[in-house]
C-alpha cells in the first residue's frame, strides 16, 4: 500500500526530505556574525554565573552560613543555571531552532537587572550587563540569523 499511516516522526522527517533545498539551511552555509556574536555573548554569561557558582561554594567552606539550605540551593542554581546558558550557546552556534527563545529570555532578565543598576546611578554595572543583553536581542531576531537558526533536532548534522 503506498499511503501507509506513519507515526508524526517518520511524517516530519518525510516532510523535511521533502522540502526545497532552498528553504532548508545548507549545512555549508557560513555563519553570519550575529551568530558568533549571541554564541560568545551568552557564553561569556554562562562562564560568569559558573565563576559566581564556585565562587558560592568556595565561600559555604569558608564564612559561615545562615542557612545551608539556602545556600547549597543557591549554588545547585547558579551551577545549573550555567550549565543551560551554555548548551544555549553552544547550540546556538549550531542554528539550533530553541536556542533563540531561551537567549531572548535570558537577555530580557539581564536588562530586567540593567535597568535599576542604571537608575541606582551604577552606570558601569548597568551598562556592561545592558549593552550585551541589546547586542544579542538585535542579533536574535536579524533576517540572516532567523534564516541560519532553522534547524531541528533532526538535522543535527552542523558543527
Amino acid at each position: 500500500m503506498e499511503n501507509e499511516a506513519q507515526n508524526p516522526a517518520e511524517q516530519a522527517r518525510q516532510n523535511d526530505a521533502d522540502a526545497a533545498p532552498e528553504s532548508r539551511p545548507a549545512a555549508d552555509a557560513p555563519r553570519p556574525l550575529g551568530v558568533h556574536v549571541i554564541a560568545v555573548v551568552v557564553g561569556l554569561e554562562a562562564l560568569a554565573i559558573a565563576a559566581m557558582g564556585v565562587g558560592s561554594i568556595i565561600s559555604a567552606f569558608t564564612t559561615p552560613m545562615y542557612s545551608a539550605a539556602s545556600g547549597v540551593f543557591l549554588i545547585v542554581l547558579l551551577l545549573a543555571l550555567a550549565a543551560g546558558l551554555a548548551a544555549v550557546a553552544f547550540n546556538a552556534f549550531k542554528g539550533m531552532r530553541w536556542t533563540r527563545s531561551a537567549a531572548f529570555v535570558w537577555q530580557l532578565l539581564m536588562v530586567a537587572l540593567a535597568v535599576p543598576a542604571l537608575l541606582e546611578g551604577n552606570t558601569l554595572l548597568g551598562l556592561a550587563l545592558l549593552l550585551p543583553a541589546v547586542a544579542v536581542a538585535y542579533f536574535l531576531f536579524t533576517p540572516k540569523v532567523v534564516e541560519f537558526s532553522q534547524r531541528t533536532g533532526a538535522q543535527n548534522n552542523v558543527m
